[in-house]
């Protein structure tokens, strides 16, 4: 694999432990991104798991023709399915049809960024309810989860919602057989992921966890995220750094964070992040450059 280069070599990272952690990451792309990249496999490590996030708005022509690139391209097609944008039973099983036609067996279930519904669902449990995923062989399924809570499901700022929702789907995972897991909001710090994976145990709710974590960006792009998608008291690690005003315009790496859970999980080996999945927020060049260094670094490691 030939893998690009991205300005100025780097020192090698420091902390190995970073390397085993997001070996085999996945990355969310959306349509109008994925086009400005030439050839993902210049990129990205073969078979890497792409998410294609499938926005209000965007076509769903162009989500397709992005899927079947990244198909085409060798990589493992992961397609968001927003509830509240698909509007009926008939528009879901020809969509599933169609991604199903290019061999893509797995999705990601959501609810969708919109207030309302623009059809006739609300959430990612009544997707499942269908039964149309199992008709097209969707054998994979990952659905959304909030370590820091989300005010739009539950306005009091508890988890009552978030938590009864993730008991049913892991009972849904029980009662079917089907292969779930769940992929989170972005977080800026390891301490709310440990508690909240406690809390996931305590409720008896085993699904394995792909930890959300935003790639390389400016501060002020990652400041501006984390206000539009709702990311709870973990963003205190941008504005104390926002205070710096000499800091404003310098990238924002994940490397604390990484750092962190990597140490935790070689210390809990149940600790449940089972994978690490980026948003790259500051693009997806970047969120592949850096990851590489870990990953190259990594093996250096290991040969030595």
């Amino acid at each position: 694999m030939t893998i690009l280069k991205f300005g100025k070599k780097k020192p090698a990272p420091q902390d190995s432990s970073i390397a085993g952690f997001i070996d085999g990451y996945s990355i969310e792309v959306m349509p109008r991104t994925a086009a400005k990249i030439p050839d993902f496999r210049a990129i990205l490590p073969a078979g890497t798991r792409v998410y294609i996030a499938h926005i209000d708005g965007t076509p769903f022509d162009e989500m397709l023709a992005t899927a079947r690139r990244l198909r085409a391209e060798g990589f493992t097609v992961m397609p968001h399915l927003p509830a509240r944008i698909i509007r009926d039973r008939a528009t879901l099983d020809d969509r599933l049809r169609r991604y199903a036609d290019l061999g893509i067996d797995q999705a990601l279930l959501l609810a969708g960024g919109l207030d309302r519904p623009q059809g006739d669902f609300a959430d990612s449990m009544q997707l499942l309810e269908t039964g149309l995923l199992d008709k097209h062989g969707f054998t994979r399924l990952h659905v959304a989860g909030h370590p820091e809570g989300n005010r739009d499901i539950d306005p009091d700022g508890s988890d009552r919602a978030v938590m009864q929702a993730l008991e049913w789907k892991n009972a849904f995972a029980e009662r079917t057989g089907a292969d779930m897991a769940i992929v989170t909001q972005f977080v800026f710090e390891a301490d709310p992921v440990i508690a909240w994976t406690r809390r996931l145990k305590a409720e008896n709710i085993a699904l394995p966890v792909h930890i959300g974590i935003a790639g390389p960006a400016k501060l002020q792009t990652m400041i501006r995220f984390a206000m539009m998608c709702g990311v709870g008291p973990s963003v205190r690690v941008l504005t104390r750094r926002a205070r710096d005003v000499s800091k404003l315009m310098l990238p924002f790496e994940p490397t604390e964070i990484l750092a962190d859970l990597a140490r935790h999980k070689a210390a809990n080996p149940d600790f449940p992040i089972e994978q690490v999945h980026f948003f790259p927020l500051g693009g997806i060049s970047r969120t592949a450059g850096y990851t590489a260094q870990y990953l190259h670094s990594g093996r250096t490691a290991a040969r030595a």
